[in-house]
């Protein structure tokens, strides 16, 4: 959700933006999922992991450009397609899921090749390192830097509604004011609206459920 805001102040603004690495499962490398998250998160977390090496190995042969296009196609596949809600996330890790975006995002589907890739986690995990480094790591995604590389780097800011573009540049605005400002550190609530994206169960224009969220994700408190 904050990438599709990120992308309409870009359309509206002179801005350019370097898509980058951030793994949930090389985070929660030693977290005992079972206890700490619902049912589906590691199966999500690993897919997002391999999709990663997919993305890795297209900046790589294809150069920065290409991140984020890929990132769009997946992105909505994964989160706002019509049939994204109820879908087996560990499905998004495999070839039959990833192929179609490649070529939709006009790069090869042999980079699907990646997935089973391991080497690229050295890379990704360097730059998941680099990211919580820039926020410390109590933390979740997203992470926005602003003016790097001396600007200042935030978790979030997470919203659950896309806003109008107006609304986009405005709320844009306000976050770089904030993030702008020395000694600025961090505004947090933990209940938050369930996205609106079809994969949350939520559709276009419609409010999601509000939850409780703890650590930046649906984790269980017990």
């Amino acid at each position: 959700m904050t990438s599709k805001w990120v992308r309409k102040v870009v359309a509206r603004r002179d801005y350019t933006v370097d898509w980058r690495f951030i793994s949930l499962r090389l985070v929660n490398a030693g977290v005992d999922y079972e206890r700490h998250f619902p049912a589906g998160y590691e199966a999500g977390h690993t897919a997002g992991l391999r999709l990663l090496r997919v993305a890795a190995k297209a900046r790589a042969e294809h150069g920065r450009d290409a991140v984020g296009p890929l990132y769009e196609a997946i992105g909505t596949q994964t989160f706002d397609a019509p049939s994204s809600a109820g879908r087996d996330t560990a499905a998004y890790g495999e070839r039959a899921f990833v192929e179609p975006l490649l070529q939709q995002a006009g790069l090869p589907a042999a980079l699907a090749d990646a997935l089973e890739d391991g080497d690229w986690d050295e890379l990704i995990q360097a730059e998941t390192d680099e990211a919580l480094s820039l926020t410390g790591k109590d933390v979740g995604t997203p992470i926005i830097h602003f003016g790097p590389p001396e600007g200042t780097a935030f978790f979030g800011p997470v919203i659950s509604r896309l806003p109008g573009d107006d609304d986009a540049v405005r709320l844009w605005d306000h976050v770089v004011g904030l993030a702008s400002f020395p000694g600025f550190a961090e505004l947090k609530r933990s209940l938050r609206e369930r996205p609106q994206l079809r994969a949350f169960g939520v559709e276009p224009g419609e409010t999601g459920m509000e939850e409780d969220w703890h650590g930046g994700s649906r984790r269980l408190t017990k």
